[in-house]
């Protein structure tokens, strides 16, 4: 695991990007796995500036969410399907028919959580997945005790989770008590990863992914796994890390580009 410890967000946005745009420059039809919330806006807003500057192409780039509120319909606006479009594909100029969410209003959630996994297979895989970490360790939907090597599937969220997500809605019994993500085991499949976090609300649930035991308590910890996982950290996000001095040793140390 590379845990590259920067001085602010701004600078995490800058060099995870980099890390994505690499991707799409190695391959034109890339397959990217989209994240929500805030951790990964800055770095789509970086890549949206390197579309609009020409210094990117993204027209042939496909997307697959990592997950999407159950009962919510596509155009309501706290969708993920809504917020994709407004965060990424409308700001990368992106087709919104080559950004694929998990069919949350599905009469049968078993079959789109079945039939999701193989649209993704079908694409070839993940290249590369853009990850997000929640306060209580989860990446994707995947609340704390989630198998590791679990399928896209249906999740209760949390009530951490359901109480963090409130501040997107009205009202927070408005936070849908279910969703559909992607497993842990679909996750570890893309070819690479690049978790972003900033702010000291995310430090606790950073050290224990990256330092930490690898647990279904802390189902991030699954990136130790990972061969090319990648951690993109802000001061405050890197703040319980014990070895903290030593990633910022390697990093400026990094053979290469980082």
């Amino acid at each position: 695991m590379k845990v590259v410890i920067l001085p602010g967000a701004g600078e995490v946005a800058r060099v995870a990007a980099r890390r994505i745009a690499e991707a799409v420059r190695r391959r034109r039809d890339a397959v990217v796995g989209l994240a929500t919330g805030s951790s990964p806006l800055g770095l789509y807003a970086e890549l949206a500036r390197q579309v609009a500057a020409g210094e990117l192409d993204v027209s042939g780039v496909r997307g697959f969410a990592l997950d999407e509120y159950v009962g919510l319909p596509p155009a309501h606006p706290q969708s993920y399907a809504s917020v994709l479009r407004r965060t990424v594909a409308e700001p990368l100029g992106l087709d919104p028919g080559r950004v694929h969410v998990p069919d949350g209003c599905a009469a049968d959630l078993d079959a789109a959580a079945a039939g999701y996994e193989r649209d993704i297979r079908a694409a070839g895989g993940i290249d590369v997945q853009i990850l997000g970490i929640g306060a209580n360790g989860h990446i994707g939907f995947n609340e704390p005790t989630s198998s590791l090597s679990s399928r896209t599937r249906i999740k209760t969220l949390a009530p951490r989770t359901r109480a963090d997500n409130a501040r997107f809605f009205a009202f927070p019994e408005e936070v849908p008590v279910h969703c559909l993500t992607q497993g842990l085991g679909t996750i570890l499949e893309a070819r690479e990863l690049v978790l972003v976090a900033q702010g000291e609300a995310k430090a606790d649930a950073v050290a224990a992914a990256v330092e930490g035991p690898l647990s279904s308590m802390c189902p991030a910890s699954v990136l130790q796994l990972h061969p090319r996982a990648g951690v993109y950290l802000d001061e405050a996000a890197a703040a319980r890390l014990r070895l903290a001095d030593y990633y910022r040793h390697t990093y400026a140390h990094r053979p290469g580009k980082a």
